[in-house]
Parts: structure tokens; sequence; C-alpha cells
């Protein structure tokens, strides 16, 4: 997971709660993410980082 870079917060929070197995706070930062692309107040590159952390990070593989 080296080669990700990573600029957002609410990333770098979903990278933890997955490697903590924690479904619901992974499940919310994927809402907040998607409605704040939804109502164009974010560009984009949060939900493509998001997008590549959710391929890169097993749930549950700890800190």
């Amino acid at each position: 997971m080296s080669d990700l870079e990573i600029t957002h917060q609410s990333v770098r929070d979903y990278i933890v709660a997955k490697k903590r197995g924690d479904r619901v706070t992974t499940d919310r930062i994927v809402a907040e993410v998607a409605a704040r692309f939804d109502t164009r107040t974010t560009d984009g590159s949060e939900a493509a980082e998001l997008l590549a952390a959710t391929m890169a990070v097993r749930s549950g593989e700890g800190e």
C-alpha cells in the first residue's frame, strides 16, 4: 500500500477503520464522501483516493 498517496483526512480515517474491521465507520465515511461528491463540494480527488484505498486495504488486516 506504500504507493498510495493519501492527501485527504477522510481517507486516512477510512484506512484506519478498515484495518480495524470497523464496518460502521467505513460505511459512514463512504457515505459522507459520496454525499460531498454528489453535491460537488469536493473535486473528485477524495473519491478517487477512497476508491484506491478500498482496493488496496484489506479489512481487519491490523495496523
